[in-house]
């Protein structure tokens, strides 16, 4: 893995009712490895080069030490939207598990998305951040089914392995669920697929599935999703071109119906799927002004 200067790895303050209730953001990779058919963070405007190729950022613990003790409000700190914390050099450098450590012990509260069962290492740090600040996890899921996984997340652990991950961060007490997004138009967008995981979320302990009916397409973003279309999905790009032309929201023809069968079965399953609950409940018993005291 290549290292490259960094300035600094924490965003600014932002008010906690954006997304998942993220204060900060923090970024000590750049690039991912997963070969996700339709990542969004592969699109131009990110200007990520290179993107397949996973690089970490120089002195990014000392970094993140000094930006932490700088902070004059704590919060919670998210992470995972542009580079997968957990991506397979983490086993063996452990910078995620050492920005924990840091976080824990300055006492802000953390938010991870992630496609890897790698975070249950981290389940030791993450009880002990939770007993001071809220934590939450986030697995992306989009299919039940590996084989098809193999094929749209060529790099990345099974989805059984995934559910598997979170009844452990469940079972740990951690407040864990899924990103049930892309659900990528006429491969995952049906309702056996979408039952399946509500269903595998309620028995492995999710406590809430955050779900997008469609998929985001842009840029060399499209270009990447098509080719990979061609190769394991052959005359389903002509159909998407039919479908949605150059739109960047591809919406999910049958979203309107999923939709009414998800909000059914997850109310049915006490499962939470609207942002502002899953924030509350994951912030629960911390207190409005909780994380600003310390």
């Amino acid at each position: 893995m290549r290292f490259i200067p960094a300035k600094t790895i924490l965003s600014g303050y932002a008010d906690h009712r954006n997304w998942f209730g993220n204060n900060y953001n923090m970024n000590i990779y750049k690039g991912c490895c997963h070969g996700c058919i339709y990542c969004d963070s592969r699109s131009e405007c990110y200007q990520v080069e290179n993107f397949d190729e996973v690089r970490a950022k120089e002195h990014a613990l000392e970094l993140l030490e000094r930006e932490l003790k700088a902070k004059r409000r704590t919060g919670v700190i998210g992470t995972g939207a542009m580079s997968d914390p957990y991506n397979p050099f983490e086993k063996e450098y452990e910078l995620t598990r050492g920005a924990l450590k840091l976080i824990d012990r300055h006492r802000f509260g953390v938010s991870i998305a992630t496609k890897s069962p790698l975070v249950t290492r981290d389940i030791d740090v993450l009880t002990s951040i939770q007993k001071h600040s809220p934590v939450l996890i986030k697995l992306t899921i989009t299919t039940a089914d590996d084989k098809l996984c193999e094929n749209i997340e060529p790099h990345v652990a099974a989805s059984s392995r995934r559910f598997s991950a979170i009844k452990a961060l469940s079972e740990a007490g951690i407040f864990a669920g899924i990103l049930l997004m892309p659900v990528l138009p006429f491969l995952e967008d049906h309702e056996n697929n979408i039952s399946e995981i509500i269903q595998l979320a309620y028995e492995n302990g999710a406590k809430f599935i955050y779900p997008a009916f469609g998929v985001t397409l842009r840029q060399n973003q499209r270009q990447w999703f098509y080719s990979k279309l061609d190769e394991h999905f052959p005359q389903l790009k002509a159909r998407y071109i039919s479908q949605f032309g150059d739109a960047y929201e591809c919406r999910s023809p049958n979203a309107k119906a999923l939709w009414k069968l998800f909000r059914e079965e997850c109310s049915k399953l006490g499962l939470l799927y609207k942002m502002e609950d899953i924030i509350s409940g994951y912030k629960a018993g911390y207190g409005n002004n909780q994380l600003s005291l310390f």
